[in-house]
């Protein structure tokens, strides 16, 4: 295990970033943050604005700059956005400062529970199902190559992923406590 005992969820839009890291900041007792959330309380505008405005570029590095702060925190859960791993800044830091859990999901199920909403200007105008699996094709690789854990959420409940996860990372905790002792 890496880091300082913070958790960082990856994985693509619609896989439960949000809402299990809400859930598993209550089991674990720790502060909760969710990177879009930050984004839009600092600048006082809306991630689709954001993208309307700046671009995806513009976005990336709003993004790319509260990464980098959050990260440095000890001891909370962390929500990060679908394409923050594609900055190999923010991988080595990801990986280097805390766990870090995959929450995989499906393509069908990205569109299902992604698919509707109008805050996801990545499948804005496009067809769902279609963009996400192009984008899946680039991330996943990269979601793996700095997961600690990686879990399916497909149909799953956000409470079961949660204990999961909790579950986990305490045995991971242990584990490397017992390294360090010995």
């Amino acid at each position: 295990m890496r880091g300082r005992g913070s958790i960082f969820l990856i994985g693509p839009m619609g896989s439960g970033k949000s809402a299990v890291g809400r859930h598993l900041a209550r089991l674990l007792d720790y502060p909760f943050y969710d990177s879009d959330h930050e984004i839009e309380q600092r600048t006082g505008a809306d991630i689709p604005l954001i993208f309307e405005r700046e671009g995806e570029e513009g976005f990336r590095r709003r993004e790319r700059e509260v990464l980098e702060e959050l990260t440095r925190r000890s001891g909370i859960v962390l929500a990060t956005g679908g394409g923050a791993i594609l900055n190999a800044d923010t991988r080595r830091e990801l990986a280097a400062r805390g766990w870090v859990v995959y929450l995989e999901a499906s393509v069908a199920q990205q569109a299902t529970r992604a698919g509707r909403s109008r805050h996801r200007p990545l499948l804005h105008d496009t067809d769902p199902t279609t963009r996400l699996a192009e984008l899946m094709q680039v991330r996943e690789p990269l979601y793996r190559e700095i997961a600690d854990l990686a879990i399916c959420t497909n149909n799953r409940k956000v409470s079961a992923v949660a204990e999961h996860v909790a579950r986990e990372y305490r045995a991971a905790s242990a584990t490397q406590a017992a390294r360090q002792k010995g």
